[in-house]
């Protein structure tokens, strides 16, 4: 049988629009299922958007503002907020003004929190490098320029939908 689709302009915008609602409907649910694996891996009491944060931090090795963080992780000042109090609780990170600028604060990972960031990975890793190794190695190597191109792409879309706001 022959696809004709493509035959027409509107055949082919309702394929597109078909391709790009299968793509998003397996991005979501994969994210669903991974955000379940790790969330149920993760130490006791620890959430996602807090290993999130340890890791980041722990990553950079430098301190960060609270908007970066926010930006970085494309969340609200408040949400961001509300993590790094709860991270700063568990005294897995510290917080101190800007000496130059009252109003700006800067968050840094403390060793404990290092220590509970390097936990979550160990608890967790296995179970993910498990799933790639069951999908193999060399479809993974192949799927990541894809997906990191599709991030981008969302990444400017957003942007551009900010600015137009």
């Amino acid at each position: 049988m022959i696809d004709k689709t493509h035959d027409s302009p509107h055949g082919a915008e309702a394929s597109a629009d078909s391709l790009a609602a299968s793509l998003f409907s397996e991005v979501f649910i994969a994210d669903q299922l991974a955000r379940d694996l790790i969330g149920k891996s993760l130490p006791k009491g620890m959430q996602i958007s807090h290993f999130s944060v340890l890791n980041l931090l722990a990553h950079l090795n430098v301190e960060r503002t609270p908007a970066e963080l926010a930006e970085a992780f494309h969340v609200t000042r408040g949400a961001m907020t509300n993590t790094l109090s709860r991270l700063e609780w568990a005294g897995h990170i510290h917080i101190r003004p800007d000496w130059d600028d009252a109003r700006r604060k800067f968050v840094a990972i403390s060793p404990a929190g290092r220590a509970a960031r390097d936990a979550a990975l160990a608890a967790f890793m296995p179970r993910i490098a498990d799933v790639v190794r069951d999908v193999g190695a060399d479809r993974v190597r192949a799927a990541l320029p894809v997906l990191r191109l599709l991030r981008k792409q969302l990444e400017e879309t957003q942007r551009q939908v900010t600015r137009s706001r």
